[in-house]
Parts: structure tokens; sequence; C-alpha cells
């Protein structure tokens, strides 16, 4: 029986692959119409759910595709619109740093400011230029807005900055009117008000107005003059006839600054961190000499002028003298005729005995 059976499928089997075969060739010598027409007629028949399948999922891909596509559009974009403003405030300060390279007549080295020298100290800054670069020890530190500090050590490659926040810093100063003349410092006050300047050793009788802005003196070789160190704000105390101190409104804040200029001496100038009091006596009296010089160019230039706009005047007075008409005066009797007329006295006698 089981027998029967197997034989029964193994005939099936063979007719219908008898079947396939006869419908391959067929398909084969057929025209190319017929095999269209069968294979439309079987995708919209057998084969429908299967292509319904196939286009499903392909839609599925296609979608996915450009959710991911749409997805990293829009990120991108984000990413775009959330740097934009950092890149425009990073371009008006390499601006400012452009204006404030053209202000400034002494030499200068570009740097960026890495990170805090150390995690735990914020008043010192590490600096992306060294001693290759040809700066060193003791150059200011400036930023567009004034001061920032000074170099505290300098590595082949890097460097440290001693910001104005640390306990050792010193800057000479003065006021822009000229009425007053300090020495700037971090205040040492309570904890709360850290992020301020004293304006020490101004004279009691020499009073700075709030609002005043605090330059440095050049005093000392090591700040060159005219940095702004910030703005007066008030008075911290005072002691009766001696001395008031001031607090200052730093102008450059260290904890925004991402670029900054670290001003160099010129090769071969080795005299400038630290001059001696002759030196600076010698620089005084060289500028009062070049002021009297200038002064007395000036009086003779102002001189010279006067003198010519004198002899301008006394020609142009001359020549309205020349072109004026000038009056007709009335005629004088001939004073020789008359002399010949009247008789002279006879020597020794009266004027008419010759006549007799």
């Amino acid at each position: 029986m089981a027998s029967a059976s197997e034989r029964s499928y193994t005939r099936r089997d063979t007719v219908m692959f008898l079947v396939c075969l006869g419908l391959a060739l067929l398909g084969l010598v057929s025209p190319d119409s017929w095999g269209l027409s069968i294979a439309a007629a079987l995708r919209e028949s057998v084969l429908a759910p299967a292509v319904w399948l196939q286009a499903r999922a392909e839609e599925g891909r296609t979608s996915r595709d450009r959710l991911r596509a749409i997805t990293a559009q829009r990120d991108s974009a984000s990413y775009l619109a959330q740097g934009v403003p950092s890149l425009l405030a990073e371009n008006e300060r390499l601006r400012q740093l452009l204006s404030l390279s053209r202000r400034i007549s002494s030499h200068y080295v570009p740097a960026e400011v890495l990170h805090q020298a150390q995690a735990t100290d914020g008043r010192t800054l590490l600096l992306s230029v060294g001693a290759r670069d040809g700066v060193s020890a003791f150059d200011p530190v400036v930023a567009p807005e004034g001061l920032i500090g000074v170099l505290l050590s300098v590595s082949e490659r890097s460097s440290v900055v001693m910001t104005w926040a640390h306990p050792e810093f010193r800057v000479s100063a003065f006021t822009v009117g000229g009425n007053a003349a300090g020495v700037v410092a971090p205040f040492a006050g309570s904890a709360g008000a850290e992020g301020a300047l004293e304006f020490r050793g101004v004279p009691y009788r020499d009073s700075v107005a709030v609002g005043t802005l605090v330059l440095s003196s050049g005093l000392g070789g090591v700040y060159p003059k005219g940095i702004p160190v910030g703005t007066v704000t008030g008075v911290i105390r005072e002691q009766a006839g001696w001395e008031r101190v001031y607090r200052l409104l730093p102008a450059a804040n260290p904890g925004s600054a991402a670029h900054v200029l670290v001003l160099v001496a010129p090769r071969g100038d080795q005299a400038r961190a630290f001059p001696t009091d002759s030196a600076i006596r010698a620089q005084r009296l060289d500028s009062l000499e070049q002021v009297r010089l200038a002064d007395s160019v000036a009086r003779a230039a102002q001189d010279a002028r006067e003198a010519r706009a004198r002899r301008a005047d006394s020609l142009a007075a001359a020549k309205a003298d020349t072109t004026r008409p000038r009056p007709r005066r009335p005629a004088r009797p001939d004073t020789a005729g008359a002399a010949a007329a009247r008789p002279s006295p006879a020597p020794g006698g009266q004027p008419g005995d010759s006549a007799r």
C-alpha cells in the first residue's frame, strides 16, 4: 500500500515536472508579448500578495532612509545654529584685537588662552606661546578691553600668565586727568568682594571722581604707559590727611578672554624689564627737553607767521596810500621875488639910509 502511494506521488511529480518544462520551452519559443501578458496576469492574480508586501517593505525602507537624512540635516542645522553666536563673538574679538594691534606701538605676539594653568587656580592662565615665539617672563598680556596680567613663567611652547586677580599682582597707575597716581593691586577684602582692584597710595588731597579711568603709568619698566586697568567705583577706606584707597572695576575679564596679545621687548633690549632710577630720570629729562624744543620751534614758527602778517599789512597799507589821490595845497607867495624887492639894510645903518 505504501509502495503504491509512493509510486503515485512520483508519477505526479514527474508529470508536473514535464508540464513545467513544456511551459518553459513554450515561453522560450513564444513571442515576447505572450510572456509579458502571462507575467502581468500572474502578478495580478497569484503573486499579488507578494507584490503588495514588497511595495510596503520598499516604502518603509525609503521612509527610514528619508527620516535618517532629515534627522542628520536637522542635527547639523541645530549644531551650526548653536555655533554661530560663538563664531560671531570670536570674530568680533579678533577684530578688536586687530584694532588694538594697530593702536599699540610696541612689538606683540598674538596668543590663544588654552585653560587655567592649574585646575584649582583661577588666578593664572595658560597661553599657547612660549620661548620659541619670542616671549619671556614679565612680558605684559593685554586684551582689547585692557590689562590682563603679566607672564609669570615661560616654557618652550607655552607660558603661564599671572592675572590681576593674583595676590602678588602690582602695577603703577595714574588717572586719565593726571591728577592722581598710585599703585593698583587686588582687592584685599572679604571673599564676596573678589574680582575687584584697589587703587592705593593716592594722596588725600587728590580726590578722584567715580567713573574715572585708571591707566598704567609706565613706571617700573614692566607695563607700558597708557594700558587701561580699571574704572573708579568708590572709596574703600581713607586716612585723614594721608591717603585714600579707591575701588576699581577691572577693565578686562581674564575668565572670558580667548585671544590676547603679549607685548614683547625689541630684540637686544635687555634693560626694559627693570630700568634703574638714573635711566628713568634720563628718560624724563629727555622728554622734557623734547617738549621744550617743540615749544621753541612752535614759538619760532608763530613769530615768523606774525612777522609775515605784519609785512603783508604794511605792504597793503603802502599800496593803498599810493593809489589814494592826494589833496591839492594852496599856492605859496614867491618868497624869492619878495626878498629881492625888499631893500637891504645898509652896513651899520637903518634900512632906509641907502635910499636917501
